[in-house]
């Protein structure tokens, strides 16, 4: 058996390992055997500094219907994720490689985030539709559930600040249908993004983005970045300045345009501004019908998910330079490992990771 026989037939030993612990079937992946990997793209010169040449992308776990909210926490190593329409949060551990069932019964949990405290905060997408805190014995501790006396859309994404004031989306995706959560009717006039304060006072800062989702601070905490799922035309991440005692945001400002049939997802900021944004095909079709065989006509798609699926990673300036291919599309991402440089990717149905040469801003 040769090596790279071997190595495929270990991998697809493990998955089906990992799978069984998720308690799905997986797909098989074949990481690249030579450096530097191909799936790493050079859009502009300034990214070399980040690609490590001697690292690849690794599928670390499978078997989920659509991952979501990466989450990792350095104290013990592990990454905690969502597994929206299994309703669950699955875990991955550093040291043991294992990828496993965390928690079910999760009410459709969308974002997590490590608070400062090292405590996981989870949107819960539908159902219950708040903002909750695991706390150290288990206890759930409930932040948020509704605004104005009446209940949230769907929490989203979430991150905390420095001031530990935790900032959230709130679109309506949890409640749209019945595939990531339950069908119901929004009783929100807006989609927000909401603040919610030290002293618990909930606070809706944004309130002209059509269904927003990821959100993210800039290293300095001067700006927050916040995607706009269904912007016009395109999808968009818009920046706002944050006050100087950090409650309120000003200058709205389009920073990044996905342009046609791009799709903006989760991201997150490294220390030196950059973002670093799960991408893929919107899944925008053609209005006219194309002749497709068998006397059908079809409305073809704009764009080819194997093109697009993977990290699209912009400057400060909002200017592409990067991009990693992934075989799924990438719905969100974080930073882990011990020295905070591992790019773990929650894509579709299965778990990536890859080194850089790039740190997430704390």
């Amino acid at each position: 058996m040769n090596r790279r026989k071997l190595l495929s037939t270990a991998g697809a030993s493990a998955l089906g390992v990992w799978s069984a612990a998720a308690g799905a079937q997986s797909f098989s992946f074949l990481p690249n055997q030579r450096y530097p990997d191909p799936a790493v793209f050079l859009l502009d010169p300034s990214f070399a500094k980040y690609r490590i040449y001697s690292s690849t992308v690794e599928q670390l776990g499978s078997g989920m219907r659509w991952a979501e909210g990466p989450a990792y926490f350095p104290e013990t190593g592990t990454l905690i994720l969502s597994d929206i329409p299994n309703n669950r949060l699955m875990k991955y551990e550093e040291k043991t490689g294992m990828f496993s069932v965390h928690k079910e019964g999760v009410n459709y949990t969308n974002g997590n985030t490590r608070d400062r405290q090292g405590r996981l905060v989870s949107c819960e997408h539908s159902v219950t539709r708040r903002v909750v805190r695991t706390e150290r014995d288990g206890r759930m501790t409930v932040l948020a559930d509704s605004y104005q006396g009446k209940r949230l859309n769907a929490p989203n994404d979430v991150v905390v600040k420095s001031d530990d004031s935790i900032w959230f989306s709130d679109p309506l995706f949890g409640i749209n249908g019945e595939w990531e959560g339950t069908r119901a009717t929004s009783e929100q006039a807006t989609t927000n993004v909401y603040r919610i304060g030290k002293d618990g006072q909930i606070t809706a800062v944004v309130t002209d983005i059509v269904n927003p989702n990821g959100l993210a601070f800039s290293p300095d905490e001067k700006k927050l970045y916040v995607i706009e799922w269904k912007g016009t035309p395109n999808r968009s991440l818009w920046s706002f300045d944050v006050s100087p005692d950090g409650s309120t945001l000003s200058n709205k400002t389009k920073l990044i345009d996905a342009e046609g049939a791009g799709a903006l997802d989760g991201f997150r900021v490294d220390r030196d501004g950059n973002l670093w944004c799960g991408w893929g095909f919107s899944g925008a079709f053609s209005p006219e019908t194309t002749d497709i065989g068998g006397g059908m006509r079809a409305h073809l798609p704009l764009g080819k998910s194997a093109d697009m699926d993977g990290v699209k990673v912009f400057n400060s300036q909002g200017k592409p330079i990067g991009f990693i291919r992934l075989p799924e599309r990438c719905a969100n991402l974080t930073f882990g490992g011990p020295k905070n440089n591992r790019l773990y990717m929650a894509s579709s149905h299965s778990l990536y990771a890859l080194y850089v040469e790039a740190h997430g801003a704390v």
